[in-house]
């Protein structure tokens, strides 16, 4: 299936402003892409590119004053596959983790485990390890937390999200990402986009949406799946952008200065076959 996706985001800055941005799609997926994921900038400044230390791709500039344009409208193929689910995929034991994804068990800026360690053992110390305790945790945090768009709080950490009981994508896969690390199971965010595609149209605004994966051994190996707290069910046509230890490693923009959000716009939608490809698909 193609995807056409892309957005319009601007910001007013007293500039001169250094940015950073985080708006390209991960290179995982880059080799889907169908036509290139541009950056357009209005007004037109210089930009660089460089990884950082996840794999994300950054993009550097220098906002000149005044309002500031980024967009990008681009098409991607994807496998129409709903996320994969491994009921057999086996917990890790600690020493036999990889080196790199040792990061992914501590804890970091919105992922406070040392306040949620406790906690975590005593829900979900019982509960078989691996898949199944995975599922448990996400089960509980789609319980326990209230989606509001009104209720975004870009200082909320995951202990807040536990007490609180209320937030947006990004407070369920803090929360999710949180308990799986207290119960040594190496967890990482993850941005992109996610549409309303296999499921009923959502009246909300388009957004970038938040998850997460957790690294387990699989019928495959080992590998990293794919859980959504938020929705907890697979979904159709996920594209990351970013992944990290939370929200600060994967900020679509990073400012250092005042940056006034003055635009925010998403699209994510699947493109309707042509008549020639519903008869090859029937054929």
């Amino acid at each position: 299936m193609l995807i056409r996706t892309g957005y319009s985001i601007a910001f007013d800055t007293l500039g001169p402003i250094p940015m950073n941005l985080m708006l390209s799609v991960h290179p995982s997926r880059t080799g889907d892409l169908v036509t290139p994921d541009t950056i357009s900038i209005d007004p037109p400044v210089p930009t660089s590119q460089y990884l950082d230390d996840f794999g994300n791709v950054c993009t550097r500039l220098v906002a000149p004053g005044g309002r500031i344009t980024m967009s990008a409208d681009f098409t991607i193929q994807d496998t129409g596959r709903s996320d994969d689910i491994a009921p057999e995929a086996k917990q890790i034991p600690v020493q036999d983790l990889p080196d790199g994804v040792l990061v992914f068990l501590l804890g970091s800026r919105y992922c406070d485990t040392d306040k949620l360690s406790e906690t975590a053992w005593s829900l979900f110390g019982t509960t078989p390890e691996g898949w199944a305790r995975v599922q448990s945790i996400v089960d509980f945090v789609h319980e326990r937390i209230t989606f509001n768009y009104q209720e975004a709080d870009a200082t909320r950490t995951a202990f807040d999200g536990y007490h609180q009981q209320r937030g947006v994508c990004r407070d369920f896969a803090h929360l999710a990402v949180t308990f799986c690390r207290c119960m040594n199971i190496p967890a990482r965010y993850c941005t992109g986009y996610l549409g309303d595609i296999g499921i009923a149209s959502v009246p909300d605004p388009m957004d970038f949406s938040a998850w997460f994966e957790v690294y387990l051994d699989g019928p495959d190996g080992p590998r990293w799946y794919t859980f959504d707290a938020r929705h907890n069910k697979p979904r159709i046509g996920r594209i990351v952008m970013a992944h990290g230890r939370d929200a600060t490693d994967v900020a679509i923009s990073t400012s250092f200065g005042s940056a006034l959000l003055a635009k925010f716009e998403v699209h994510t939608d699947e493109v309707p076959s042509s008549p020639t490809e519903d008869f090859a698909k029937a054929a």
